[in-house]
């Protein structure tokens, strides 16, 4: 939504007390409902919680002399984990590997009460000495959170990306935990078969949701066999055909 949206900076420490790149976010100008500023402002707390190798840390916090509120993150110099993949050619139980790290990463904020929301392989990188790092918990609810004024679901401004969002989202209800079980299930399918389960090609916005809410996801090995030769060789697989047989 144009009304909830951020800029992000690179920057680095001016100082000289020691080298760092950060990732500076900031809340539009434009949007200074104390909706928004409530979210991003509480994204301080619920970043400082995670303590995790494979979560981008919070380092720093604050406003401008505006009154516009900052973060400082960590800067992650990666790829999205797809697109990892892809570029390194891994095999199906190389993909594995890195998946079950991502799942590490969602289970340490899962258990500090926290709802990631958007997991999507652009907000999942991967280093060039292949560490996994999730990044952006700035659409995260914490669980235990009973503040009415908190939710931006209400003003139908819940962001989400329709190939990897629960049916939960796309009826805006609460999202909990298997919100983001459902949608590690179709960042796996993407990792392993080259497409999330919902085949949104071609549709529109509500056309999306609709499919979001009661559409069929299609099964890995159908989306393996459907796939090119590329998406095979990118997993080690001469034919489409093999890797439909594999993923079944």
């Amino acid at each position: 939504s144009d009304v909830y949206k951020r800029q992000v900076y690179e920057a680095e420490r001016a100082d000289a007390q020691y080298d760092q790149r950060v990732a500076i976010k900031t809340l539009w100008r434009g949007a200074d409902s104390e909706v928004l500023l409530h979210r991003f402002r509480s994204e301080r707390q619920i970043l400082a919680a995670l303590q995790h190798p494979n979560i981008a840390q919070l380092i720093d916090g604050g406003a401008t002399a505006s009154g516009t509120p900052w973060l400082a993150m960590e800067y992650v110099d990666g790829v999205a984990i797809d697109e990892y993949c892809d570029a390194h050619q891994l095999s199906i139980p190389a993909r594995l590997d890195l998946f079950r790290t991502v799942c590490h990463a969602v289970q340490h904020a899962h258990q500090r009460l926290v709802v990631h929301r958007d997991l999507k392989p652009s907000n999942v990188l991967v280093t060039g000495d292949g560490t996994v790092k999730l990044l952006d918990f700035g659409v995260a609810k914490l669980l235990d959170e009973n503040s009415a004024g908190a939710s931006v679901t209400a003003d139908g401004m819940s962001p989400f990306t329709a190939a990897y969002a629960a049916p939960e989202q796309a009826n805006s209800e609460l999202a909990s935990t298997a919100t983001d079980v459902y949608a590690l299930g179709a960042l796996l399918c993407t990792l392993l078969a080259g497409e999330p389960p919902l085949d949104l090609a071609g549709c529109d916005g509500f056309a999306r949701l609709m499919a979001v809410r009661s559409g069929s996801p299609r099964v890995p090995s159908a989306i393996g066999r459907g796939s090119s030769a590329t998406v095979a060789r990118n997993r080690g697989f001469e034919s489409a055909r093999k890797l439909g047989a594999v993923l079944d």
